[in-house]
């Protein structure tokens, strides 16, 4: 490899790192052949920090005993279940950007409540400066839209609800 290639190869990257920053990624990969037996492979990532806070423990709250022919309370849905695990769940087959309608101002593709048909393009993602069309999975009801128009997602993050 010459050293103008090397120069190149480190240019590249740095443009990598900043588009990595520009659009908020975490982690970009590129392939980028040269010939048949030469070729370049890098990897960029953004290494978070995570800060775990300790909650107090919620005090404790004393109720009058219910009567003893009373039923047991039927176990309340949880708030807070894990959009990715619901079986409706589509997910984002790549990292990068999500738009909810095809250009700025026009109307979304799909909206709650929206009956959308197997592959129905559902939203867009724009990685690499390439708009990828996401399909819907399967024919159903619009039920949770879980990204906002012109945010980062990452790769497997819940996109939508279709029940």
């Amino acid at each position: 490899m010459s050293k103008q290639t090397t120069d190149t190869d480190v240019a590249f990257i740095s443009a990598l790192a900043e588009l990595l920053n520009k659009n908020e990624l975490t982690e970009l990969s590129v392939k980028r052949e040269y010939g048949e037996d030469d070729s370049l492979e890098v990897r960029v990532v953004k290494q978070s920090t995570v800060v775990t806070v300790a909650a107090a423990p919620a005090p404790v709250q004393h109720y009058a005993p219910a009567h003893a022919s009373a039923a047991p309370a039927a176990p309340a849905a949880v708030a807070h279940e894990d959009p990715a695990q619901h079986p409706g769940a589509v997910t984002s087959p790549m990292v990068g950007t999500a738009y909810l309608s095809a250009e700025p101002g026009s109307t979304p593709f799909v909206a709650i409540g929206a009956q959308v048909t197997e592959g129905q393009t559902v939203l867009i993602i724009e990685a690499m400066k390439t708009m990828n069309h996401i399909p819907a999975p399967r024919a159903g009801t619009v039920k949770r839209i879980l990204v906002e128009d012109g945010h980062p997602v990452e790769y497997g993050a819940p996109l939508m609800i279709i029940e």
